[in-house]
């Protein structure tokens, strides 16, 4: 059985995708199989580019798959709902990522928004999907002000569950940091209690996909396979 890992985020829009796709991309550049799954898709029609497909466009040469999409930008659950489809199991999520194993060296996992998003009425999440898994879980992060507070509950409530957070990374650094950003780098393993692991910059998605297939690894400590430094980005920005 390959690895699992689900990524998730203390929220939508911080760069989950241009995160897994960095993850994917310096896994295929030291010759591991990658799969790509992702649970709920939200806010895209049938015919308009997921989040998977975003990871394999910038990633490589990587399986994906997708197990339901929903057209309204919503939490899985309310977009269900809303669209008369039927909503995503925990079990059907963990039953997935564990074929996908089988015949991968790495499967990722990438939720939709946040670690509770619910997929259903019943308020089951990925946290209950990494559950069944047993999977460890990588929490992408906000770089500025009011991240501190985001990151500390979810991992929290990581804790409170019992699953191990794997590591942070930050998932769009600015160009120009503020006081928060760097002050940041310090903080967030800490109130994670978890290491900082990368800090992808900001606009990386939008690089070609050679560009970014060669810089991923840069981006990204060693436990995802990368050579970047904590250390010594921190000492750089400042913090």
């Amino acid at each position: 059985m390959g690895t699992v890992i689900v990524v998730t985020g203390t929220g939508t829009e911080i760069g989950k995708t241009v995160v897994t796709a960095a993850v994917a991309a310096t896994a295929v550049a030291l010759g591991r199989t990658v799969a790509v799954l992702k649970p709920a898709q939200t806010g895209v029609t049938a015919d308009e580019t997921g989040d998977a497909a975003e990871v394999a466009r910038l990633a490589g040469d990587v399986t994906t798959a997708e197990l339901a999409r929903y057209p309204e930008p919503l939490a899985p659950g309310t977009a269900a709902r809303r669209a008369g489809l039927p909503t995503v199991d925990p079990q059907q999520v963990a039953d997935a990522a564990r074929k996908l194993a089988l015949d991968h060296d790495l499967v990722l996992v990438e939720g939709a928004g946040g670690l509770l998003v619910r997929f259903d009425e019943h308020g089951t999440t990925l946290a209950d999907a990494a559950g069944l898994l047993g999977a460890q879980v990588l929490l992408v992060v906000a770089a500025g002000l009011g991240t501190l507070n985001m990151t500390e509950l979810t991992a929290r409530e990581l804790r409170h569950r019992g699953l191990d957070c794997l590591g942070v990374v930050v998932g769009s650094w600015p160009r120009e940091p503020d006081l928060a950003a760097r002050c940041n780098l310090a903080d967030l393993p800490q109130v994670a209690d978890a290491p900082l692991l990368g800090a992808v910059p900001q606009g990386a998605g939008a690089l070609p996909p050679a560009d970014f297939r060669r810089a991923a690894a840069g981006w990204l400590a060693p436990a995802l396979g990368g050579h970047w430094d904590a250390h010594a980005f921190s000492t750089r920005a400042g913090a």
